[in-house]
């Protein structure tokens, strides 16, 4: 049932879809050009790539501790590490759009909320090599690994906190001064969503760039959404499907986009 509503979803999606060519704000027509539609071949994405491959080959078995709505497609304690990064790991074509964000944005501070493997940190790392990244991963035995990927790319820049968000979270953003840009990446409820996306507004300012991953995945998390892009401090807000991505500019005129991606 979960998949047909997924499909249904994207069905949805692509109806309300629209491409560069029918957007009238400046701002979004220059990032689409320039991040979206950047179809440069840069030698970072092969780094991430072959280490994600490395991972799809592990024979290793580790207890996982799912603190949040649980995995898409395995809710087992005992998992293999290739299928954490076959089903928890963002796809190439959107870990190639993080890397290039990054690099459009320049972020000084970067939190994200679920580290996973550590693969979508080093899409960041490797696209601003001069941000400060902080991480926050649930699971101890998945946080060892992500540790272990951050070394063997030699990204010391990489913070990993591991616990639970609400616990973490408070104290993370208090060793911010400002928040530049936030993957919520975890978790996957409504309300714990909405709450992770007030506390990181308390450290935003106007050129924060905030993601959400899974903004479609449930009721709850289109709900959440729904509840984000009509903030008032939202300004513009482009849906992708797999994410939302939300600008606070306040020059900008509050518009939502649901763009073909």
């Amino acid at each position: 049932m979960q998949k047909l509503k997924l499909i249904f979803r994207y069905l949805k999606y692509l109806h309300q879809s629209t491409t560069k060519y029918d957007i009238h704000s400046p701002f979004l027509f220059d990032l689409i050009t320039q991040v979206f539609d950047d179809k440069k071949k840069y030698p970072e994405y092969r780094i991430i790539e072959n280490l994600k491959k490395d991972l799809l080959h592990s024979k290793e078995k580790i207890l996982v501790t799912d603190l949040g709505a649980g995995s898409k497609m395995d809710n087992k304690n005992e998992r293999l590490v290739r299928e954490i990064a076959k089903n928890a790991s963002k796809s190439k074509k959107i870990g190639r759009l993080l890397f290039r964000l990054a690099k459009y944005a320049h972020p000084y501070n970067i939190l994200e909320l679920g580290a996973s493997l550590g693969l979508s940190s080093l899409c960041f790392a490797y696209g601003s090599s001069s941000s400060n990244i902080i991480t926050i991963e649930g699971c101890p035995n998945i946080s060892k690994i992500a540790t272990d990927n951050f070394q063997k790319a030699g990204m010391d820049q990489i913070q990993l906190e591991t616990g639970n968000f609400d616990d973490k979270l408070p104290g993370v953003l208090r060793q911010m001064d400002s928040l530049d840009l936030a993957f919520i990446d975890g978790n996957h409820q409504e309300e714990p969503t909405i709450n992770y996306f007030e506390q990181c507004l308390a450290k935003s300012h106007s050129d924060t760039i905030l993601i959400f991953d899974d903004i479609h995945w449930s009721d709850g998390m289109e709900n959440a959404w729904e509840n984000i892009i009509n903030h008032p401090d939202v300004s513009l807000s482009v849906d992708i499907f797999h994410m939302g991505i939300v600008f606070l500019k306040k020059e900008l005129t509050k518009q939502h986009f649901v763009i073909r991606f």
